[in-house]
């Protein structure tokens, strides 16, 4: 289980405070207007936003004093961090070692993951050879690749048409299903929400909402909610 505890962000004027818990194996959206602090948590979870105060805990271990490197978190951000220099296969084999030096076997897990994702015989491609739907099949692939057990969306596929936006949606919550991994994924779009996530936490007014059921939170939603929605009593 992956916590924050009495969490306390500042970014300049801009304070924002957590305490509440994201579960194994659940998909949970963060959802909010801009600037609310939806990224800035994602960042503080990544290990990318040092906290003015609190904890921030996976299985009991507090994760604040550990680098990006060291925690059990991959982050999957909206551009895909591809490097282009490097080959489609290059690109993903980084989730296994940075410094590519792969062993057959593992080249070959490469090409399993890739064709996991619908880009088999695309390896050898450079990023700018492909389109953006398949230049998020390729981060994806990376982030499986690396196997961790927390994963962090920040609204990924928030560039791509709508069509093509819910076919990765749907991919992500295939792959992701039954692996017991936490994911957290921070989206702007209601409707991203109650596609994929299970438990929804609201992210306003410098503050993260406890999650709760997706279903439960849109059919019932809190004053601000609403308003965020444009449902105006």
């Amino acid at each position: 289980m992956l916590a924050c505890e009495s969490l306390k962000l500042q970014q300049g004027d801009f304070t924002l405070e957590a305490d509440l818990r994201f579960c194994k194996g659940v998909i949970t959206a963060l959802i909010g207007p801009s600037g609310a602090g939806k990224s800035t948590l994602l960042a503080a979870l990544a290990g990318f936003l040092h906290p003015s105060s609190g904890l921030i805990k996976y299985d009991d271990v507090d994760l604040v004093p550990l680098s990006p490197g060291q925690r059990p978190i991959s982050v999957l951000f909206q551009d895909n961090n591809l490097f282009p220099h490097l080959t489609v296969s290059q690109n993903v084999g980084l989730g296994l070692r940075p410094t590519l030096r792969l062993s057959s076997g593992e080249f070959a897990k490469v090409e399993e993951f890739l064709d996991h994702v619908g880009l088999a015989d695309m390896g050898s491609r450079k990023p700018a050879e492909l389109s953006g739907g398949q230049q998020s099949r390729a981060a994806l692939a990376r982030v499986l690749l690396a196997d961790r057990p927390v994963i962090l969306l920040d609204e990924p596929f928030a560039a791509l048409g709508p069509g093509l936006k819910i076919e990765m949606l749907d991919l992500m919550r295939e792959v992701f299903a039954g692996g017991g991994k936490t994911i957290v994924m921070v989206t702007h779009d209601p409707a991203d929400a109650q596609r994929v996530a299970d438990e929804t936490a609201f992210v306003s007014e410098g503050h993260v909402q406890a999650p709760v059921l997706t279903r439960q939170l849109f059919e019932m939603p809190p004053p601000e909610l609403a308003t965020y929605l444009g449902q105006v009593s």
